[in-house]
């Protein structure tokens, strides 16, 4: 198999705009989650989320782009934009071994609304001709296409939760199978709104506690639910000999993914993480590396009930008593869930935890929860000799996917 590096990487978040400023406030502990003041939730039992501030997508696209454009779209394209520059890539590559797998949870939310709104209140002749290429999901992966001239496979991929993780972990593969020389790959979503906040409350997803600092404690006893976030994350994954060719800054080796599914419940992860477990292992055994305290996992860690313990109880299958050595934490507790852009901007931190040799915090965290009990990292990142990092995502439906890199 041909071996695939990461060249470049960029992020939307709420704890930053930037790589850098994201890897800053996630080694510091700063909480992105708020009080909602970009509407009206008078009417909401949820009022905090964790939303992306101060981005000006005029940086990364033309007036008249933003205006024909949805939320997601402009973050997406931000994060793309990044990565591209980031890794030198755009006049490197053939753009016929070029792709793009970028993918989203929920696609244009802001559009969909809006445009309900509109034919309720005003009839179908008024709907925006725009409505449809405003909102499809995939329309994030083609606009990065079209930016950037990828004219080679592009895959826009929806597995809930799990979307960024899937999408650069069959990225992966496509290289690895010699379809692409480079691929852009991750996950962005921009859907806090108040019928997706009543949505995700009324399924009991997301957490009622009103204090934004306390309300995402992943693996904490007093754990009550998610907090939706927004945002997008993008890597560049390159055939390592490509990349060596050019001379091209590499971050990590991609060394591993698993993929799975535990076809049992719509929203719920199967108890028994057995398929959880699957899609860790195959990952794990993927990246050779076997000193677990040289091990770091960025959990999927949202702070419900059920997923956490569920992903611990996962993580023990694996490793085993050495699941005990294992460096672990969430980012969530600081970025809230970010739906399709998780796995993508958890990567990222996966690979500067990595790079850096320190494993950034869960913040939160005050209660030892019996059924979570290996090494969270509470509160403070620490310094680790990280050999191995990996990322975890968990997505409604049952998808489950991991992908792991390493210092090359």
């Amino acid at each position: 198999m041909k071996r695939v590096v990461i060249t470049g990487m960029g992020c939307v978040t709420p704890v930053g705009n930037t790589v850098e400023s994201f890897w800053d406030s996630l080694k510091n502990g700063v909480c992105g989650i708020d009080i909602i003041t970009s509407f009206d939730t008078s009417d909401l039992k949820v009022k905090i989320a964790a939303q992306v501030k101060d981005y000006d997508p005029a940086q990364y696209m033309e007036k008249s782009e933003i205006r024909r454009s949805d939320k997601f779209v402009q973050f997406a394209l931000g994060a793309a934009s990044q990565a591209v520059e980031d890794s030198g890539i755009k006049d490197n590559v053939d753009p016929e071994r070029f792709g793009v797998y970028y993918g989203s949870g929920i696609g244009g939310f802001d559009t969909f609304v809006s445009e309900c709104d509109t034919l309720r209140e005003k009839g179908p002749g008024r709907v925006s001709p725009l409505f449809i290429p405003k909102m499809i999901s995939n329309i994030g992966a083609g606009n990065i296409a079209i930016k950037f001239g990828a004219k080679g496979p592009c895959v826009c991929v929806t597995t809930a939760c799990a979307t960024g993780t899937t999408a650069i972990g069959e990225a992966l593969r496509t290289i690895r199978g010699g379809y692409a020389d480079a691929i852009i790959a991750g996950g962005v979503d921009a859907s806090v709104s108040p019928l997706a906040i009543a949505g995700f409350t009324n399924c009991t997803a997301l957490t009622e506690n009103p204090d934004p600092k306390a309300a995402c404690c992943p693996f904490d006893k007093r754990r009550s639910g998610f907090i939706m976030g927004e945002g997008a994350g993008a890597l560049i994954l390159e055939e390592y000999e490509h990349a060596k060719a050019r001379g091209a800054k590499i971050y990590a080796e991609i060394v591993g993914y698993g993929s799975t599914c535990d076809a049992f419940h719509v929203t719920a992860p199967d108890s028994e993480a057995t398929q959880s477990a699957r899609a860790i292992a195959e990952c794990y055994k993927e990246c050779g590396i076997q000193d677990c305290s040289k091990i770091y996992i960025n959990a999927h860690g949202t702070s419900t009930p059920l997923n956490d313990k569920t992903e611990t109880k996962a993580i023990k299958t694996v490793f085993g008593e050495k699941a005990y050595d294992v460096h672990i934490s969430s980012t969530k507790s600081m970025t809230g869930h970010l739906l399709g852009a998780a796995g993508a901007v958890e990567a990222i931190a996966a690979i500067l935890a990595l790079r850096d040799g320190i494993v950034p915090p869960t913040i939160g965290y005050c209660e030892k929860d019996e059924e979570c009990d290996l090494d969270y990292t509470p509160n403070k990142a620490v310094k680790a000799d990280i050999e191995l990092s990996m990322s975890t995502s968990l997505g409604f439906g049952g998808h489950n996917a991991c992908i792991g890199f390493r210092k090359i």
